[in-house]
């Protein structure tokens, strides 16, 4: 079932407004359900707090659990096998044991995880890039309110 062009079909609308000039938009677009939820299923994963940061870490490595956990400020244990638990399950990450005493586990990426790196570099360096920017704007904002 097809919706006119600007009706929404589901909750999972989405209207794009050319309004910052994207170069190949229309002014509005709609995405269909299922596109929306592979999307926001992708975003989740990906765009949550340390996912990335175990990718890029990962990057063309093979790295034991506290070899990662030496390599990412700031991450839990818990939060570390959570991350790499929900990335292996979604075939980023490829976890290896081997039959040792005492058991020896690695982790690398898989060659579907490998494709974000260019991706993940990007918004690094973009973070990277204009964090200053955006700690001032919180800070104006902040003052102002």
């Amino acid at each position: 079932m097809a919706a006119a062009k600007g009706t929404p079909m589901s909750l999972a609308y989405i209207e794009v407004r050319n309004a910052a000039g994207f170069p190949g938009y229309e002014s509005s677009c709609s995405i269909d359900e299922n596109a929306g939820r592979a999307i926001r299923e992708v975003l989740d994963r990906v765009g949550d707090k340390w996912s990335l940061l175990v990718i890029a870490t990962l990057r063309g490595d093979r790295l034991r659990f506290t070899e990662l956990l030496k390599h990412i400020p700031g991450i839990s244990q818990r939060m570390l096998t959570l991350t790499l638990r929900q990335l292996e399950r979604d075939g980023l990450v490829a976890r290896t044991v081997y039959a040792e005493v005492p058991p020896r586990v690695e982790y690398e990426l898989t060659d579907l995880g490998a494709t974000l790196i260019p991706m993940a570099r990007t918004i690094g360096d973009w973070a990277l890039a204009n964090h200053p920017a955006i700690e001032e704007s919180r800070a104006r904002y902040d003052a102002a309110h």
